[in-house]
């Protein structure tokens, strides 16, 4: 029997997404109000990124583990609850570091959140309205692309940096008490948890992400991160109640979805964090005229969410995820050829129409493959595949983006100015040819990322299964 507060707690769920979604796309904004009022190094911006990703990835398949065993909702109303109360520690921050640190509880309390939002959302909805409403929950992503770069832009031309976090703190509490009033509790009753396994994936993940994110190559780090994941490997393989069942990657259209995202998610990752800058270093657009200036893609994207699951009751899974990919990477061409705002224009909405068409049928495949006692687990592996290729993303592509910039600022400006834009924008005679530095790098950025999202296409060809399986397992019973 379907439950009759599905919808209302989608609407609990999707209110939760937001406040994560919200917050990563009004950061990339303020990186620039980052560098100039906090005096914030570029080491300083890249760890404020990354500290929120490292907590967040390293965390997420132990907290998906633990919200299936003691209770989604639970983990739900404990993630917000952090998130929020990390948000009002960022809003008071006064130096780099502190705002590094707030970030990171944020990240903790979003890997907290995260899973619980998409497995409630498979243990609520039956096989006939699922892809609908993951169709719903990936557009509030979408539209929190519209959302927070339009809100977290009029804040930053008005008012100062910190006030974009606290755009987290009503939404996390609006959330919180519809979660306690409509919610109902969610959970693989008995199931045991396997200590071994968390502890090793959350040493083995936080090292291997540190190495991505920081390009660090410690011998001991690498180390680490390699022997304590096959460890984990090991462990999983032989363990009565694994935290993570091994047995799901040979399935065809888990691990083709898995792969897909990963790749998909690495393609599009730095987008959103090159273009910000892009708008307003080099064609000078403020934060709200920058924020406005993405609405596209997410309009597109939101659109395109819905056809793309219309679509999913005719056209296989491997069809749409294929051909979507195909898109974005047509977008990231014309990004790569083109200079100005119009090419940009019509990129993002390729990006965002190839996204739509691809992202619900990429969740549908993996999550469908999922035994519904391991929602949990599966949308941590979802999540995780995810932030894994943003982190890659901004590791290789930050590298080539540095890299392209340093080697196209002219040979006798300062050093500092020839590895960082903000630098070079503080310096009158170095703005133009930081501009076409910035330019010529995010050119090949875009170029990279076309061929990422090539490769995860050609990946979904040759892996998923031509049709498209719904999963044959029933929603487990909720209790209250």
């Amino acid at each position: 029997m379907r439950d009759p507060r599905r919808w209302w707690v989608l609407a609990v769920l999707c209110l939760s997404l937001l406040v994560l979604s919200v917050d990563g796309t009004v950061l990339n904004l303020a990186i620039p109000s980052l560098i100039e009022d906090l005096g914030a190094t570029p080491s300083d911006i890249q760890w404020i990124l990354d500290s929120y990703v490292l907590a967040f990835a390293g965390l997420l398949l132990t907290a998906g583990s633990l919200s299936d065993r003691f209770g989604r909702r639970k983990f739900l109303i404990i993630g917000l609850a952090l998130f929020g109360g990390a948000s009002v520690l960022a809003v008071l921050s006064g130096e780099p570091w502190q705002l590094i640190w707030s970030r990171a509880l944020m990240g903790v309390g979003g890997a907290i959140l995260m899973p619980s939002t998409l497995s409630i959302l498979m243990t609520v909805f039956d096989a006939d309205e699922r892809r609908k409403a993951m169709a719903i929950w990936g557009g509030v992503a979408m539209i929190s692309v519209i959302i927070g770069p339009t809100l977290g832009g009029f804040l930053l031309e008005h008012y100062w940096w910190g006030s974009v976090f606290l755009l987290n703190i009503p939404i996390a509490l609006i959330a919180i008490v519809a979660a306690l009033v409509l919610m109902p509790e969610t959970r693989s009753a008995g199931r045991p948890i396997d200590p071994v396994g968390v502890v090793l994936s959350v040493v083995g993940l936080t090292a291997a992400v540190y190495v991505i994110i920081e390009r660090v190559f410690d011998p001991v780090i690498i180390a680490l991160a390699v022997i304590t994941l096959g460890v984990f490997v090991w462990w999983e393989r032989r363990s009565a109640h694994p935290m993570l069942p091994l047995r799901l990657f040979r399935n065809r259209n888990f691990s083709g979805a898995s792969f897909s995202i990963l790749l998909m998610a690495f393609g599009a990752g730095a987008v959103m964090l090159m273009l910000t800058q892009y708008l307003q270093f080099v064609l000078g657009y403020g934060e709200t005229k920058a924020g406005l200036a993405l609405l596209p893609y997410a309009v597109a994207a939101a659109i395109f969410n819905g056809v793309g699951a219309g679509l999913g009751k005719k056209v296989t899974n491997r069809t749409l995820i294929a051909s979507g990919l195909a898109v974005m990477a047509g977008g990231f061409l014309v990004m790569a050829t083109t200079t100005g705002y119009l090419g940009l224009l019509i990129g993002l909405v390729l990006m965002g129409v190839g996204g739509g068409l691809a992202g619900p049928s990429a969740y549908a495949s993996l999550m469908n493959a999922i035994p519904l006692e391991h929602a949990g687990v599966g949308s941590a592996m979802n999540d995780t595949v995810q932030q894994v290729g943003l982190a890659l993303s901004i590791a290789v592509l930050g590298s080539v983006l540095a890299g392209v910039f340093t080697s196209s600022m002219p040979a006798g400006a300062p050093e500092a100015a020839r590895e960082s834009i903000g630098v070079a924008f503080r310096t009158p005679e170095l703005v133009e040819p930081a501009k076409a530095a910035f330019t010529d790098a995010m050119h090949v950025g875009c170029f990279v990322g076309a061929g990422f999202c090539l490769a995860a296409a050609l990946l979904a060809l040759l892996v998923l299964r031509p049709a498209a399986t719904a999963p044959d397992t029933a929603p487990e019973p909720v209790s209250a």
